[in-house]
């Protein structure tokens, strides 16, 4: 099995050197845990590091945001995007009718079939091997139930699987809601695997963890794991590092 190594410091030793390839992985946490980084890192690493061309598609955050956001880390994806190693996919104004500026982006009124053309069409444009939606629930999906809710996400995994790409998509669930691990309760049974994201404040002190709830043809540590947001990115210590720390 070809692996696609994420690139993020110290989780590929946690899951036999990265991600089995072409699969669609699923990172959930709640508000402030890093997601967005996460997945940034992913994509940024994979270009710069393995020369692996992604996209980015953003339902939430604008594009410009994102790009000023991620200069703190000193990933400038703006010469990504020149050198068409990076695209990103504005998807972010397109659900309330807004025209976007951005070069590439989502017409109005989008469904879950013009995303799926869209990103098609970039992947193809660049020799994609990476891609980042972020998020599901922005997708707004209208449906009357949970099952309907999960054949559109299966619909969209297995077309994404056609396609070649190693994805990471984006869901959220609340501080309040323990044991959740998605808004709709089905994303996790459609993807390979799952990456919970965690954030715990006690006082002034404050702790990220990362746990990796399931991944499938992989034997991956089922340890909680700290989580540090570094001026470089994010890096996953390991149990035995982070006690000699104490």
């Amino acid at each position: 099995m070809n692996r696609i190594p994420t690139g993020i410091e110290g989780l590929d030793p946690l899951i036999e050197g990265g991600l089995p390839e072409g699969r669609s992985f699923l990172v959930s946490g709640a508000t402030g845990t890093g997601k967005s980084i996460f997945c940034t890192q992913f994509i940024y690493e994979g270009a710069t590091q393995f020369k692996q061309p992604g996209v980015y598609v953003t339902l939430d955050e604008r594009p410009n945001l994102l790009r000023e956001d991620m200069l703190s880390f000193g990933w400038d994806l703006r010469k990504l995007e020149d050198d068409n190693l990076i695209e990103i996919i504005d998807g972010s104004v397109a659900k309330i009718g807004i025209p976007s500026d951005e070069q590439f982006a989502m017409p109005t009124g989008f469904d879950l079939d013009k995303l799926l053309l869209e990103i098609m069409r970039t992947t193809r444009r660049i020799g994609a091997k990476r891609l980042v939606i972020d998020s599901l629930p922005a997708l707004g999906f209208n449906y009357d139930n949970t099952n309907e809710v999960r054949k559109a996400i299966l619909k969209l995994s297995y077309m994404l699987e056609r396609t070649g790409v190693t994805t990471l998509m984006v869901s959220e669930v609340k501080e309040s809601d323990a044991g959740t691990f998605s808004r709709f309760g089905v994303e996790e049974f459609v993807v390979d695997g799952v990456f919970i994201l965690h954030y715990l404040g006690m006082g002034s002190q404050s702790n990220r963890t990362l746990h990796i709830r399931k991944l499938r043809a992989t034997h991956h540590s089922e340890d909680l794991h700290p989580l540090q947001i570094t001026p470089r990115g994010i890096r996953i210590q390991s149990v035995e590092s982070s006690f000699k720390n104490v």
